[in-house]
């Protein structure tokens, strides 16, 4: 029987280390399966090298690589595989949060610009990224031209979507920060990867402990408001709640309550960002409101879709639909998952 759940992994057996190089293992990283339509359990686990933190503008980032594996971007509706390739050093990845709130940055470009005695030896894109164990993050494979340390620029880009809350004024300016990259013995012994036996079955790994800000939302009874109720899509979980008022620097749409949706992921409650999302908050045979839920950015509400209402009551329905999946690339086990979501219906439990 195939069941439903989240595999944590402390404990098991030894992962097997990949030092002088890193290869995938049979099974591992970029193995030949069947593309499941939800969201499995991956097959292989890695650990990673983590590289450092920095200060850059408004903005921390910590750096970290692990083994080269395939990837899949997503455009709309269409999934392009990007393969792993023999010249592949390492998969990069770089987590950005706001070191007052820990919030995670979950949109905004981010490159790298990797130099060795001041030769600039590579310059990447670093994709925003879903895994099951990093959650949401940016990340490529790199190729590096040998053994030594490097220096890596890391530039993110200002945040383009809405801001509320003490964040209205921040995020809107690019910044850099360098830190560095060492690919040596020493730092491959530490990456590791290995097989799992449950790779395949509906359910995720659970969450690295990084010591990093994850992308992790809170029980829908933690968000801040009223919790309205939940609604699920395929592996998808809307949580939606209501604030008396909009947040700080909303006040010009007019009052009304804030209708809060926060979308995430069934197993880990990880984030999904990136989407478009429409929302019909109905009265019986009356339409309160219909609109866009905007993509938002809040130090108390975190990252989330919301939209100011004229009032929210008990026994009111709100159908959510999504015209557009989540726009971030996915690692292994969520490369078809959020795609074709139907709509989802939240019958309001409280005012």
């Amino acid at each position: 029987m195939r069941r439903r759940r989240v595999l944590s992994l402390a404990g098991a057996a030894a992962a097997l280390p990949l030092a002088g190089c890193l290869d995938a293992l049979p099974g591992g990283p970029g193995a030949e399966s069947e593309p499941s339509e939800g969201v499995y359990v991956q097959t292989f686990q890695e650990s990673m090298a983590m590289q450092g933190e920095a200060t850059a503008g408004d903005y921390r980032v910590a750096l970290a690589f692990t083994v080269p594996h395939d990837f899949w971007t997503v455009t709309g509706r269409e999934v392009e595989t990007v393969p792993k390739t023999d010249e592949d050093s390492l998969h990069l990845m770089a987590v950005v949060w706001d070191p007052r709130s820990g919030r995670v940055l979950p949109e905004g470009g981010v490159s790298v610009r990797v130099a060795r005695d001041g030769v600039v030896v590579t310059e990447e894109v670093l994709y925003p990224m879903l895994s099951q164990t990093m959650g949401f993050h940016y990340g490529a494979n790199v190729v590096l031209p040998g053994d030594g340390t490097y220096d890596a620029r890391v530039r993110i880009g200002g945040l383009s979507i809405r801001r509320t809350g003490a964040f209205r004024d921040r995020f809107a300016a690019s910044a850099s920060a360098q830190l560095p990259l060492a690919f040596t013995d020493r730092t491959r012994e530490r990456v590791a990867t290995r097989p799992i036996e449950q790779g395949g079955d509906p359910g995720a790994l659970a969450p690295m402990d990084t010591g990093l800000p994850q992308s992790v939302a809170p029980d829908p009874g933690g968000l801040p408001g009223a919790l309205l109720g939940t609604g699920e899509s395929g592996d998808a979980v809307f949580a939606a709640t209501a604030l008396d008022a909009p947040p700080a620097g909303l006040a010009g749409d007019g009052g009304g309550r804030y209708l809060v949706l926060s979308p995430r992921s069934r197993y880990n409650r990880f984030l999904l960002p990136a989407m478009g999302l429409r929302g019909t908050l109905s009265r019986g045979d009356e339409t309160v409101f219909e609109g866009d839920l905007v993509r938002t950015f809040d130090p108390d509400l975190g990252y989330h879709y919301g939209a100011t209402v004229p009032e929210v009551r008990a026994a009111d329905r709100l159908r959510v639909e999504v015209t557009t999946p989540p726009q971030t690339a996915r690692h292994e086990g969520y490369e078809r998952a959020f795609l074709d979501l139907d709509p989802a219906t939240v019958a309001l439990e409280t005012r």
